[in-house]
């Protein structure tokens, strides 16, 4: 497996391990190359040697993404290893994590560093998570977290249980805990209006693989449950 995966131009993915209690569900950085050539990481994927010498190759870190208040495990890491990067943190995260100076808190508009690059959306009634959605324009390209699994094919060992469990496997789309985690509906929805009015083709999912065709209308089908 490559240490980096591009999928269109200024646009990598990082597959990488990602072992939990409930098994190895794997996990995806998403890596974007901005205009001055600097990168912006979102959802940092565990960190080594391998994975320094990849990024370095195409650029210097710039930004440090957590998109949401359950990935941040690996903040950390790429912070040491590039101290001029700047961190961005979802809504609450920074007092969750008190041991990590965040820069920025993440919202619905772009900062400074990617504007024009990427747009965003803090997806609203999960306060659990705060996921905040990127969208790649130039590439068509959603980029995702938790909000949607895409497990077409089950993972190996207890994760394969997990997955079948909460309803992830063989589908994309939310699983039935993440479901249970939106708490306001109606401000979903709009979440969902909003994300569904930019003009995307992939997705990038943390968990599972990526979508790289039909993406707006499996993303449709995927939240269609928030108009029951």
């Amino acid at each position: 497996m490559p240490a980096l995966t591009p999928l269109a131009a200024d646009l990598w993915v990082a597959r990488r391990p990602l072992p939990l209690l409930v098994g190895d569900i794997g996990t995806h950085m998403t890596v974007v190359r901005l205009p001055d050539g600097g990168l912006f990481l979102h959802s940092p994927a565990p960190f080594d040697a391998e994975t320094k010498r990849a990024l370095d190759e195409i650029g210097p870190v710039r930004c440090v993404a957590a998109p949401s208040k359950v990935h941040h495990f690996f903040v950390g890491a790429y912070a040491a290893a590039n101290p001029e990067a700047r961190l961005f943190a979802a809504p609450g995260l920074p007092e969750k994590r008190k041991d990590l100076r965040f820069d920025a808190i993440l919202g619905d508009d772009p900062p400074p560093e990617w504007k024009g690059v990427l747009e965003q959306h803090l997806f609203r009634g999960a306060p659990y998570v705060n996921e905040v959605v990127f969208f790649h324009p130039a590439s068509r390209t959603l980029v995702l977290t938790d909000l949607a699994f895409n497990m077409r094919e089950p993972p190996a060992g207890r994760a394969r249980l997990f997955c079948w469990l909460v309803g992830a496997s063989g589908r994309f789309g939310p699983h039935r805990m993440l479901r249970l985690m939106i708490r306001d509906r109606a401000a979903a929805r709009t979440s969902v209006q909003r994300i569904l009015a930019w003009d995307f083709d992939r997705v990038i999912v943390t968990h599972g693989e990526v979508l790289e065709t039909g993406g707006k209308q499996a993303f449709t089908e995927a939240f269609a449950f928030l108009r029951a």
